[in-house]
């Protein structure tokens, strides 16, 4: 239960004692639990209508909420995991691989967190070493030669910033992906599923397109290091979150990302076929706009693309 969703689960226990006491005492309280219902209904409107970019923030990092392989099966026919970086080792945060979409051959990419506690370990939080994005790399490499499209889900706090990593290449392997995203001669497309943190994110998100789920997140920073920042408290991230303009629609206005895609009720984890399918049709649409422009094309688009970021003024 997340703090603002308090009071629909006042409500819900309301309902649920009704309930008991109903079929306990063998009386007749529906009148009551209908008038109960109806006002759930509409605390639930209320709430999730006029979420604030923290409550978003809490979204994004709900433990239940899907990751990209509950997301694949939904999407994309076929799909094999292909592993390692042919260099040290494969990266269980980041994970890739081919299948089809819509009878078209392409290359899935995504960084992925733990279900549960052993396998937040495993997958390091979703946080990738430099093996992780010389992996991604590869497979966005083998796509271009095979002319495959490019998909990749975004969902990490940041980098691992590790000693290890560091030691390995952290830095050069994401500032390498960073420029070989750019020159790619096919279409890539990401989205972002949860939270998409600092260079972490960008290793994988340099795209022709980017969509966004409604209650993700996409920010240089997290809230509370904006915070510890900014004003020497970390404890005033939900303060730093209203102004940093991290969520999909502040970011779509900013043209930071190219489409923002809605969400069921309370978010994803609440629906998850549901919410693959939106995502599907989001990439079918986009991926049938960027067809229509060849290699070149394609690179000069993404160029393009990330150069308009922003405003200027002379």
């Amino acid at each position: 239960m997340l703090d603002f969703e308090k009071s629909l689960y006042e409500i819900k226990e309301k309902i649920n004692s009704l309930k008991e006491s109903q079929e306990k005492n063998d009386v007749d309280l529906q009148d009551e639990i209908d008038l109960l219902e109806a006002s759930l209904e509409r605390e639930r409107k209320k709430i999730y209508t006029n979420l604030k970019p923290w409550d978003r923030v809490q979204i994004a990092r709900l433990q239940e909420r899907p990751t990209t392989l509950d997301y694949i099966p939904y999407i994309f026919d076929s799909f094999i995991e292909l592993h390692g970086d042919r260099n040290f080792r494969d990266d269980p945060a980041m994970i890739g691989g081919i299948g089809y979409l819509n009878n078209q051959p392409v290359t899935i990419i995504g960084q992925q967190r733990g279900k549960d506690t052993k396998d937040n370990i495993y997958r390091n939080f979703g946080m990738a070493h430099p093996e992780g994005y010389r992996k991604a790399l590869r497979l966005m490499k083998q796509a271009e030669k095979f002319n495959r499209p490019i998909f990749t889900f975004i969902d990490t706090k940041g980098a691992y910033p590790g000693k290890a990593a560091e030691e390995r290449g952290q830095s050069e392997s994401i500032a390498k992906n960073l420029i070989e995203m750019a020159s790619l001669k096919v279409p890539v497309i990401g989205v972002v599923i949860g939270e998409g943190g600092s260079g972490g994110a960008l290793g994988i998100g340099i795209t022709n397109k980017l969509l966004m789920l409604e209650n993700s997140t996409y920010s240089v920073i997290s809230p509370e290091g904006a915070a510890a920042l900014l004003w020497k408290d970390s404890s005033l991230a939900k303060m730093a979150a209203e102004t940093m303009k991290i969520t999909a629609k502040d970011l779509l206005e900013l043209n930071v990302v190219d489409e923002v895609i809605n969400e069921p009720q309370g978010g994803a984890h609440r629906d998850v076929v549901f919410q693959a399918k939106q995502i599907k049709q989001s990439f079918i649409h986009q991926l049938n706009e960027l067809n229509k422009l060849d290699g070149q094309a394609l690179a000069n688009h993404r160029f393009n693309k990330f150069r308009n970021i922003g405003t200027f003024i002379n």
